[in-house]
């Protein structure tokens, strides 16, 4: 797994990652895009914050405390 920053923002490729980019970003929780949305609309995955119109992203904090209630 990929070293996360203490603090910060990642948007949702960096997350479940992209095997299509250029270098392929691995992914941090392997769930496919409907997967996460349905997570994030039931609660189970954290609340986005928005960042711009069209940009949308993740506190690195919330991810962090996601990863441990998985036990990862």
């Amino acid at each position: 797994m990929q070293k996360l920053p203490e603090t910060g923002y990642l948007r949702l490729n960096q997350i479940i990652g992209n095997p299509k980019a250029d270098p392929p970003v691995p992914p941090i929780i392997p769930v496919g895009k409907s997967t996460w949305w349905e997570g994030v609309r039931t609660g189970r995955f954290p609340a986005p914050v928005k960042l711009g119109p069209r940009t949308t992203a993740w506190r690195i904090e919330d991810i962090r405390t996601l990863l441990r209630q998985l036990g990862g």
